[in-house]
């Protein structure tokens, strides 16, 4: 039985007392019978808005795992290209396979990707912001 089912019933069973409204103790009843009746359509007006929104929560989680999907997929899609590129760089510098060349940053260990175009000995760390060259023990890599 719902809420509100019961609360009618409450009311039916006070009107079968044939209560004297009239007197305190029938004046309290009759408050209270109707106390519980707001009660109940509150509640169900409360679950009902609860059962909206749950169904809400579902098809936004729903669109959010499909949103996910996407963007993993575009991730794992990019990963797959940098590890068939062989570039060895974190973010391919979209360099051709002739023209790059990397560097390991004596200071803090990145590897740096670049062209035949620039000087090793004046590059700059992009992780650091140091001079890559540095004092290092090992000499250029080419790929």
């Amino acid at each position: 039985m719902k809420l509100g089912e019961k609360s009618a019933y409450l009311k039916g069973l006070a009107q079968g007392l044939e209560l004297d409204r009239t007197k305190p103790e029938g004046k309290l009843i009759d408050e209270l019978l109707s106390l519980v009746a707001d009660l109940s359509a509150s509640v169900e007006a409360l679950e009902q808005e609860c059962a909206r929104l749950n169904d809400y929560i579902e098809e936004l989680d729903a669109d959010l795992g499909d949103v996910e999907e996407l963007l993993f997929a575009e991730e794992c899609a990019d990963e797959e290209e940098d590890e068939e590129d062989g570039c060895g760089c974190e973010d391919c510098c979209g360099c051709e396979e002739g023209e790059r060349r990397m560097l390991m940053c004596a200071n803090c260990g990145e590897t740096i990707c670049y062209d035949e175009t620039l000087d090793p000995e004046t590059l700059i760390c992009p992780a650091c912001g140091k001079l890559a060259a540095g004092e290092q023990d090992g000499e250029e890599e080419t790929t």
